[in-house]
This record gives C-alpha cells, structure tokens and sequence, in this order.
C-alpha cells in the first residue's frame, strides 16, 4: 500500500526542518499583533510642595515623544493616566512633566543618559548629569 513504510505521512523528517539556535524546531506561527503591555503612570505632589501644576504630562519613546496628559484624580490627589499598546522586550526613555517642567517618577525602573536631542531636552538635571527615566518592557 505504502512504498516507504517508514514515513507514511510522506513527512519530512523532523531533522531536515528549519531550526533555531540551540538545535530548536520552528514550530509557532509569526503573530499578527507585536507583543505590547499596559502601563499605568501616577505622579503625586512630592511632600513640602502646596500648589498642584496645572497639567501633568508623560513623554516617551512609546509616544514618539508626544506630551500625553494625565489626569487629576482629586479623591486620590494623584495623577494619573493608562497606556496601553507599549511595545514589549525593549527598554523605553520618558520624562514627567507638571506644567513643562521635568518631574521625578517614585515609580521608573532607573534613570538613563539621554540617547539624542528629543530626549535630552525632557531631561530632568541630576548630580551626575541629565537623566530620563527608563521603563522595562517585559512580557511574562
């Protein structure tokens, strides 16, 4: 019935498929959509400081460096504003700002030199020089 009754399916064997580094099979079917997560930026009147700024404003590589506004929550007395779409497995620069002036974010992952002329002119004055905030993109 078969000619070759050691490959019915007529198959290729496993060894002669594409394979990745590490002697792994392609096996996955490229996704449609990048992988990207959500992340919520909150910002609050640092202890000392009375007046709240009229607008409170994220920046970033994730947003081409476009001001994005967080909104004021009252109740909280924090602002506050969800991104979602962020491109994972890469490292992301950004800067809060209450009204134009660059801000320090409790919640960044670190600080890093500004890599280019739109970021260095976010770029919050430190003892070791300008710094924008870093944001790991990581999928689990």
């Amino acid at each position: 019935m078969f000619s070759n009754t050691d490959n019915p399916t007529g198959r290729k064997p496993l060894s002669q498929t594409r394979r990745l580094p590490g002697n792994l099979p392609i096996s996955w079917k490229k996704a449609d959509k990048p992988q990207t997560f959500t992340k919520i930026f909150r910002w609050r009147l640092p202890a000392g400081q009375a007046k709240q700024p009229g607008k409170v404003e994220v920046a970033g590589t994730f947003t081409r460096w476009q001001k994005v506004p967080l909104a004021l929550d009252a109740a909280q007395g924090a602002w506050q504003l969800t991104l979602n779409d962020i491109p994972c497995n890469r490292t992301h620069h950004y800067m809060l700002l209450a009204d134009d002036q660059p801000v320090r974010d409790a919640h960044a992952d670190g600080m890093a030199i500004p890599r280019n002329p739109q970021e260095a002119q976010f770029a919050l004055a430190t003892q070791r020089g300008p710094r924008v905030f870093m944001l790991f993109g990581q999928t689990k």
